[in-house]
């Protein structure tokens, strides 16, 4: 397990919260922007080929041409469930098995707890992670749920859409909160530790609105939940100082945790994040591995190669142990889609150990990989925008 430190106050709250958790985005629906998606399910069956990662590849196509018919066949939504449970289980036994070295403080906290990641836009995740916990009666206390309200889900259950139709609409109106809200509850009401704004912007209000403000508030108050927001964009910096000014009636802030995109690739955030975690807030970094395209970095590539032995990583541990080694301290979502993915992707907890050690040789490859894979945010936000559907 990752080393916090516990000297500071301000940030004793994160620092024993799950580190290391499963986003629901590419599992509680049939299509996502994962590079090569399409490659990764077997047209017969809904159990994932292991040696095909949707995560890990070096296929620069974002989209696979598929008999539309087939596609949703396999991806019904009775298959997508059985295949998130199979994850949402994984998971489960992963942490089970932390809790049997964990220490004293460990655990009176969240520290080891498994960590889902929904969304009202994740198409049915609510559903598929409100059902797994009910079926398996997991109590609330043994789970860490966060979910996002804000976008719609219009996709109807479809891998594409034609003319370019949106799959997410987005409505940071206080009646799209109310109504999003009970949505929330019906699924997952009695486990939810955290609700975030999804997708905070400048031009969708969400960052002016006393009213939304004013409900966020009550609604922290009343079920003493968290509440975040998550950013996208070239301006999350920006974004998230400004959030970060909001305050309630009391003077207390509003937010108090932030969701970004930060990887490899994509690094403009940094300051901000720092900025946040120094504030008393809860980082959460998502999209680490860049919607697979980290995979097609020679950089991060030669990296996996040269390491080897009792000592050797995947591309995908070695990105997102950069991550979890960053002082920001953030907390880190896996995309994962099969166990094995999973299974893979926790690895990186145990290098982020060995990058975190001033002068070692791990230390020396996580600044070196920082400094040569970074690119222009706008060109990674303009790249991002071109993905397809898959």
């Amino acid at each position: 397990m990752v080393a916090t430190s516990m000297n500071i106050n301000m940030n004793q709250i994160s620092s024993s919260l799950p580190r290391f958790g499963l986003g629901m985005a590419a599992l509680g629906r049939p299509g996502y922007i994962n590079l090569n998606r399409a490659s990764v399910f077997d047209k017969s069956n809904i159990n994932i080929n292991p040696n095909s990662n949707s995560n890990n590849t070096s296929n620069t196509s974002t989209n696979t041409s598929t008999n539309t018919s087939e596609v949703q066949q396999v991806r019904s939504v009775e298959r997508m469930q059985t295949q998130a449970n199979d994850v949402i289980h994984t998971l489960f036994a992963k942490n089970n098995e932390k809790t049997q070295s964990q220490s004293k403080f460990q655990e009176m906290s969240m520290l080891n707890l498994p960590w889902l990641d929904c969304a009202r836009s994740y198409g049915l995740s609510e559903k598929f992670v409100g059902d797994y916990l009910k079926d398996n009666e997991i109590h609330p206390d043994q789970v860490y749920v966060s979910s996002k309200w804000g976008y719609e889900y219009v996709a109807d259950w479809n891998v594409q859409l034609e003319d370019g139709k949106p799959h997410e609409v987005k409505d940071h109106s206080v009646e799209n909160f109310l109504k999003q809200i009970d949505e929330t509850i019906s699924h997952i009401g009695e486990y939810v530790n955290l609700y975030q704004v999804h997708s905070a912007t400048f031009e969708s209000g969400i960052l002016t609105d006393s009213k939304v403000h004013e409900a966020l508030g009550e609604c922290k108050k009343s079920k003493k939940w968290s509440i975040g927001l998550s950013v996208s964009g070239p301006t999350q910096d920006e974004i998230l100082r400004e959030a970060m000014k909001i305050q309630l009636a009391d003077g207390s802030r509003l937010f108090d945790s932030v969701q970004c995109t930060y990887n490899i690739l994509e690094q403009r955030p940094f300051d901000a994040l720092v900025e946040a975690h120094n504030a008393g807030m809860d980082v959460i970094i998502k999209e680490g591995m860049a919607n697979g395209r980290v995979f097609l970095h020679e950089k991060i590539q030669d990296a996996a190669r040269s390491s080897s032995g009792g000592d050797s990583y995947s591309i995908d541990q070695i990105a997102l142990a950069c991550i979890l080694s960053q002082p920001f301290n953030g907390r880190v979502l896996s995309g994962a889609v099969t166990s094995e993915q999973l299974e893979s992707n926790m690895k990186a907890l145990e290098l982020a150990d060995k990058m975190k050690a001033s002068g070692s040789e791990e230390a020396l490859l996580l600044n070196d990989i920082m400094m040569t894979c970074q690119i222009d945010s706008e060109t990674y936000w303009k790249d991002r925008s071109s993905l397809m559907w898959n």
